[in-house]
This record gives structure tokens, sequence and C-alpha cells, in this order.
């Protein structure tokens, strides 16, 4: 099966797909992935992604569209495919639709994680990283153990672009460009809202009772 997974910054999409993609065996499709990948191989395409990127121009949906096709053309991966954050646009979703028929595969699932604006700002605010081990936490929802020896005061930062003017402008940002494309999955009856409010486990309970009743399983 194939799915797509959306979700604001910070709503904890990164985390459940790669749940997903462990449990069940998937692909992750993520287009910024997609983009370091090609790169780092230093083939044309990549020497041209790299200029663009170098130059701070967005990489266009015409090149964007060609690695989604490399991905979805590959046997290995038909049918079996996690697209995160994933198709951006209407466009894009038109594309994928046609790029998918074409090589006889569809979509199965959608999902969208649903946290509120005020949440979203407090888990991009309160993220805390260490800077010697690299562990992860957050200030008002996973503050590090005081077992720790590591985790500490003096190595707990802060990047520079968690704060809330930015949190609150990235969630705008997605809702704007995101809720045209959820409605376009949801007209077709492949839209499962999930409330990304609720204990990682218990999102991932939920993910995975969608996931089993589309595949037979319950």
């Amino acid at each position: 099966m194939n799915i797509i997974i959306f979700g604001p910054p910070g709503a904890g999409k990164g985390t459940q797909s790669d749940k997903i993609v462990k449990k069940y065996k998937l692909f992750k499709v993520s287009t910024g992935d997609l983009l370091r990948d090609e790169i780092n191989k230093k083939t044309q395409l990549g020497k041209e992604i790299k200029e663009i990127v170098d130059s701070g121009k967005l990489v266009s949906d015409k090149i964007i569209n060609r690695l989604i096709e490399k991905v979805i053309a590959d046997e290995r991966y038909k049918n079996n495919i996690i697209f995160d954050g994933y198709p951006r646009n209407l466009e894009q979703a038109e594309n994928l639709k046609n790029l998918l028929k074409k090589f006889n595969q569809k979509i199965d699932l959608v999902i969208s994680l649903e946290v509120s604006l005020d949440s979203i700002v407090k888990r991009i605010t309160g993220r805390l990283v260490c800077s010697k081990c690299g562990n992860t936490y957050n200030e008002f929802f996973n503050p590090p153990p005081s077992r720790l020896t590591c985790c500490k005061d003096g190595n707990l930062k802060k990047r520079s672009d968690d704060n809330v003017e930015t949190a609150k402008k990235r969630y705008l940002t997605y809702q704007t460009s995101t809720e045209p494309v959820l409605d376009y999955y949801k007209k077709f009856g492949l839209l499962e809202n999930i409330s990304g409010e609720n204990k990682i486990d218990e999102i991932s309970n939920k993910i995975a009772d969608f996931i089993n009743l589309i595949r037979g399983w319950l």
C-alpha cells in the first residue's frame, strides 16, 4: 500500500512516519532526502539541484516530480511507499496521481496529524538539544532526566530559529499551503485526521488501526 502523512512542523510527522516504515517495511519518500541524495551522488541532475539550492532558490516542481517518478518506477518500492509531507500543493497532488496510475499504483491512505498552534509553539520553542550526545528533549513535554550526566543546562542548546515568530509562521504557511491538498484527498475518501496532541504510542496505534483495516488485518 501507498500512504501519505501530513502534519505541521513540530507535529511529530517524522517520528510517526519512521515508526510506520519500521513496522510495515515501507520505503519513505521525503523530498528533502531525495534532493540531498541526488546531490551526494553528484549526478548531472544533482549538480543542477546544488546550484539552485546554493543560490537560495526553490527547487522547481518539475525537478521534484522527476525524483518522485524515479522512486515510483522502481519495482522494489511498488505499492510500498510512504510519502512524508509530499505532495505540497495541488499540482504535485495531480502529478502524483498520474505517476502512480502510469505505474499501476494508487494512494490507499492519507493521514493528517492535527495539532493546535499553541502546542506547535511549545514543541518548537521548548526544543532542547544536548551538544554532547545529541539527544533531543522539550522543556514543556519531555525534560531531560536528572540522572543523565551530560544532558545538563550547560550542554542543552536551542536552535536560533526555534522561536515563537518562526513557529507561528511555519504553522500558518503549512495551513495555507496544505489545506487545499487535504481537501483534495478528502474528496476521494482517503483522508483520516488524527489528533497529534496524544502520546506518541497512542498516535502510532491509531495509525496502525487504519493501516491494518485497509490491509484486511482486522
